[in-house]
Parts: C-alpha cells; structure tokens; sequence
C-alpha cells in the first residue's frame, strides 16, 4: 500500500480484502462444494467431511501461493494444489474428489461474491447511518435561511433543510440501488470448465451448494458480467452521491461564504505556511475518492465484452479493479460519517450572506408583484432598470424602488427571506416524514 493509504481507505474493509479473508473465503466454495456433492449422492459423505475440515486457511502458505498464482494465471489453481496436499496426507480417497467437477472461475467468482455479501451488510449498516445522520440535520435546520446558488451565483433563499434533504434522498436513492443490486449479484457461479455442468455438477448439485453458501442459485455467468458491471455502477454512483455533498460542503466552507465547517480537531486542516488556514481536508479525500471510481468502473463496464465462454484477459482485468472500488467506496462512506456526524452549521452567516447583493435576490418576487398590475414585460424591465441604478449606485433595491416611487403595497414584504423560500418547508416536511418512521 502506498503512503496515503490511511487517508482514501477503511481499515475495517481493507481487512475484509486482505489475502487471508480472500483465500478463507475460496476455501469455503470449496468445501460447500463438496459438501454439496456428498448430500446429493456423488462423492462419500466422508470424504467431504474431510475437505471441509482441511479447507482451513491456517493450512494454507499463503506466500507460496502468492509465488505461484502467476503459473496458472489465478490463485484457484495452486490454491486447489495446495488443498489436494494437504487431504491427501489426512485421507488420499478424499484427496480424490477436492474440487470435483469444478473450474477454477467458478471457485473465484462465488468467493468474491461471498466477499461482496460481506460488504454489503458492512455498506448498508453505514449508509442508514449516514441517513439517520442526515435525517437530524434536516429536521434542525428545517427553517434555517440560506442562499440557494445556480451557476455559483447567488439565486434564490431556501432553507439548509432543503439541501440536506436533498443530500438524504439522493442517498436514500443509492440505497434502493444497493438493495436491488444485491438481487442479483449474491449467486453463484458453478458451471465447470464452459458453464455446462457435468455428472458432478447437476441441477441439484447447483442448489444445493447456493443453499449452503446462503446465495441463490443462477445460470452460470461466467462470460457475462452484467451484474458485476451494475455492482460496480451502484458503488459508484454512491461514492458521486457522497462527493456531492462533500463539494457542496467545500464551496460553503469558502472564506467569503463560511457557513457551514467540517468538524473540527487539533492539526486538522491546517497548511504548512499559513496558521490562519481551515482546509476542507475530509472532503478533498472523499472528492478525491469520487474522482477515481469512475474510470474503474469504465474498466468493469469494458471487461463485460468477453470472448465466448471465457475470456483472456477481460475477467482478469476485474479482479484488482473491483477490490478498489468497493476499498475506495468504503473509505468514502467512513469519511463521510466523519464529516456529517460533526458538521458546524452557522446559520448567522447564512444570513449575513443572503444580504450580500442589497436587495437583488429578491428582485423576481417584486417583478411578479407588479406584473399583475402592469404586465409581465413592463414590470421586467422596470425592475431590470432598478437592478442596473442600484449596481451603479451600491443602493439597496428597495431603496430603489422607493426613490422611483413603484406602486406596490407592502413592499417590505417582498425583501422578506422567509417569503422568498417557495416550498422548501413543506417539501422539507414531506422528506421528514417519510424517512423518520425508516430511520
């Protein structure tokens, strides 16, 4: 790993991609193979039982096997050669029916789908987290006035519960996708050397070894990636949904904005040269995250163009790729709780900036008005030249308006910030309501 490992990644997910998990989890395939077979007649229960207890990674020399999975070009092979040893000096009949059957893709992929069960019931425990998290900062800042940006610029007010609810339903949206993705990827993989079984591998072979494992059975899809491409797709977009709120987080921690600040801590954020700094650090590392996933997923989509019923090189090319993804998607996710759970909200700022453009943001809610007595085109270009006098003067608009004496009752209403927040209220309300019963 290189040096800036602890900063993208989680240590708790790195460790669930560590050799040994990676190879316990092969080991099982093979055991639940075997397993399999002797529950449907086709190898000696014994036997089995044998294999199951050898298949135990403590057994396995892992950096021999790391030495030798460039021989047969995957860590099955000398995987499947080391566990062959190992049965024969317990039982050499048993040593006969390791792997029975079996291809090596098939061991490989349904112990990297075992792998990604084990993420998901790792991501989905931290993504209702960070809804739950979201769902607090919604129901706090429901009323807090904030300017509404387009373009960068200064808009229209909203409410900061308009944007955070807009953080947790996109995030609540991902969430879905998860959860649907999980439908398909959690299957097996067992269809021998060109997915068309054998005598050792049946129908009820199949079942049975995807009951044992807790995934579902599938046609084989050895040659067809789609669902590795749509895991790959949903871990990515996470990590964009994730990265939006971490730039959204960065622009308004900007000096001429500071409204709101990432939590804070000794030594955090701070620069080498210049002590008066509070840089964004934790949302450089999840947009620096989100800025990578991308492209590794432009690879998983690549790699589904295989070659008929195995691929050289285009299977291979996913291995690595969809390790760091789910790595860097995990990372984002920690960082992100980090980020939300501390979050310094100032809503006097938020204020103080809605006032920034002396009136002009609320100048559609004034044209509106006076359309209604003098026509939409002749209440624009009103208003517009008021615009241009108060730009040019450093007046307040209303002001403005005052010295050219426009015929509007209650004008003070219109300069209101909580007159100018369209629905973001009740629409904050509906995503309140919706989510508090989840949570």
């Amino acid at each position: 790993m290189s040096l800036y490992s602890e900063i993208f990644y989680s240590k708790e997910v790195n460790s669930l991609f560590s050799n040994h998990n990676h190879i316990s989890k092969m080991l099982l395939v093979e055991a639940a193979l075997a397993k399999a077979q002797a529950e449907e007649g086709i190898i000696p229960k014994e036997a089995a039982t044998i294999i199951e207890q050898c298949c135990n990674v403590n057994y396995i020399d892992l950096e021999q096997l790391k030495n030798d999975v460039h021989l047969g070009g995957n860590a099955a092979i000398p995987l499947v050669k080391q566990l062959v040893r190992i049965v024969k000096n317990n039982d050499f009949e048993a040593s006969k029916y390791v792997h029975f059957g079996a291809t090596s893709q098939d061991i490989i992929d349904t112990a990297t789908v075992l792998l990604i069960q084990e993420y998901l019931h790792w991501v989905q425990g931290k993504t209702h987290q960070l809804k739950s998290i979201l769902l607090e900062l919604t129901k706090s800042h429901r009323e807090t006035l904030m300017m509404g940006r387009t373009l960068l610029q200064q808009a229209k007010p909203i409410t900061f519960g308009l944007k955070t609810a807009g953080w947790l339903e996109a995030l609540h949206r991902t969430d879905n996708r998860l959860e649907e993705a999980k439908m398909r990827v959690l299957s097996i993989q067992l269809g021998g050397a060109v997915g068309s079984g054998n005598k050792r591998i049946t129908a009820e072979v199949k079942q049975t070894f995807a009951n044992l494992l807790g995934l579902s059975d599938a046609f084989t899809w050895q040659a067809h990636r789609d669902n590795f491409s749509e895991w790959a797709s949903v871990l990515s977009i996470l990590s964009g949904t994730l990265g939006k709120i971490a730039k959204d987080i960065s622009l308004l921690m900007q000096t001429e904005i500071g409204e709101v600040y990432e939590p804070a801590a000794p030594g955090r954020g701070g620069s080498s040269t210049m002590p008066h700094k509070r840089n964004p650090v934790i949302c450089a590392v999840i947009l620096a995250n989100a800025m990578r996933t991308p492209n590794l997923t432009a690879t998983m989509h690549s790699s589904m163009i295989q070659e008929h019923e195995r691929s050289a090189g285009l299977w291979h090319a996913e291995w690595e790729v969809l390790t760091q993804l789910m790595a860097l998607t995990a990372g984002t996710v920690e960082k992100s709780i980090e980020l939300l759970s501390g979050l310094e909200v100032h809503p006097e700022r938020m204020l103080h900036n809605l006032e920034l453009t002396n009136g002009l943001i609320y100048a559609e809610n004034v044209s509106l008005a006076l359309a209604q007595k003098m026509g939409k085109i002749q209440a624009h270009e009103l208003v517009e030249k008021a615009c241009e006098i108060a730009i040019r003067d450093q007046k307040h608009l209303k002001q403005v308006l005052l010295d050219q004496s426009v015929d509007l009752a209650d004008l003070d209403s219109y300069f209101d910030p909580k007159n100018s927040i369209g629905q973001s209220i009740s629409f904050v309300d509906s995503i309140i309501a919706t989510y508090e019963n989840q949570l």
